[in-house]
């Protein structure tokens, strides 16, 4: 994308192909209890037609998934990243003991497109433009978007509909964009090792003031705690050089010392117009200014600023 299609997504808004998530179903007359014992987030308070961010933890805190809970009325749904296919519906299974919920991995018959509103355009225009599918708002890019659920056999008639007025966003685009706006991927970001504080999940997928669920206790005893050894933050390239997924962070002041972080994500912000980066940065880092040290062997140091998430509003 280049900053004219930059410009032109704000303009006119975008379209998400989200097919490659997996997508989870739950059906049955104790869907909502049940699912509220295994999130974050609130779903009792959760409306039809609408979706929170949430996450699945284990007992310890520590992520399973990361992911989207949304209410059709009827049904209740979980997506979350394609690599989490093989584990996560029977991680869900394995807490269904007397429930009365049944589960259904859906995702090879239904695609999720996610609608970037354009300027200007309301929340009832953007809903306007799923036609009869069913829609549900969704704050996926840090911005009230619109999760289209399409039928796989239908896939690309309502696919050239939704894109009529709008920019597709192909992978990289989606990249930079999620990237720029201080959202961590699984698989990058965030895996089974990761505290949802860590990565700032707690301001976005958590409710503290819900039910008991999986991991509640700690989850709730880090935020009286106040921190964490490592916070997920946003580095600048202050020399414009792009910068690369696992170079380690190492204090201006110590080029020569240990690291105190590393990154894991890198792309382009266009509201910065330089390369940015994901990564984290320990607690006990010193103050200041930073280098990233690149893993390819010989490649220069690159000076780069921390920058708080996210890089774009």
């Amino acid at each position: 994308m280049t900053s004219e299609g930059y410009q032109e997504l704000v303009q006119r808004g975008g379209a998400v192909n989200l097919a490659g998530r997996i997508l989870v179903q739950f059906k049955g007359a104790d869907r909502v209890r049940y699912l509220n014992g295994q999130v974050t987030v609130n779903v009792q308070s959760l409306t039809a037609g609408r979706g929170l961010l949430a996450c699945v933890t284990t007992a310890k805190g520590k992520l399973c998934a990361e992911g989207m809970v949304t209410n059709d009325g009827e049904a209740l749904w979980f997506d979350a990243d394609a690599s989490l296919r093989e584990g996560l519906p029977s991680r869900f299974e394995r807490y269904i003991i007397a429930d009365d919920v049944t589960l259904e991995d859906v995702s090879d018959a239904i695609r999720i497109v996610h609608l970037l509103p354009g300027t200007n355009e309301s929340p009832d225009a953007l809903r306007q433009s799923a036609g009869g599918l069913f829609s549900s708002t969704a704050s996926r890019f840090r911005q009230p978007g619109l999760d289209v659920l399409v039928p796989v056999s239908d896939f690309e008639r309502v696919w050239q509909r939704l894109i009529q007025a709008r920019v597709i966003l192909g992978d990289e685009d989606v990249e930079n964009l999620r990237i720029e706006r201080g959202i961590p991927r699984w698989g990058l970001d965030l895996d089974e090792n990761t505290l949802p504080s860590e990565a700032g999940l707690d301001r976005t997928h958590i409710d503290y003031h819900k039910g008991c669920y999986i991991g509640q206790e700690v989850i709730s005893r880090l935020k009286s705690i106040g921190h964490v050894n490592r916070s997920l933050v946003g580095f600048v390239s202050t020399g414009g050089v792009p910068l690369s997924r696992d170079a380690q962070i190492i204090p201006a002041s110590m080029p020569a010392g240990d690291a105190c972080g590393v990154l894991t994500s890198a792309g382009w912000s266009f509201a910065l117009e330089k390369p940015v980066a994901l990564g984290y940065l320990r607690r006990s880092a010193p103050p200041g200014d930073f280098i990233a040290r690149p893993k390819v062997p010989g490649a220069e140091p690159i000076p780069v600023t921390v920058c708080e998430l996210p890089f774009s509003k």
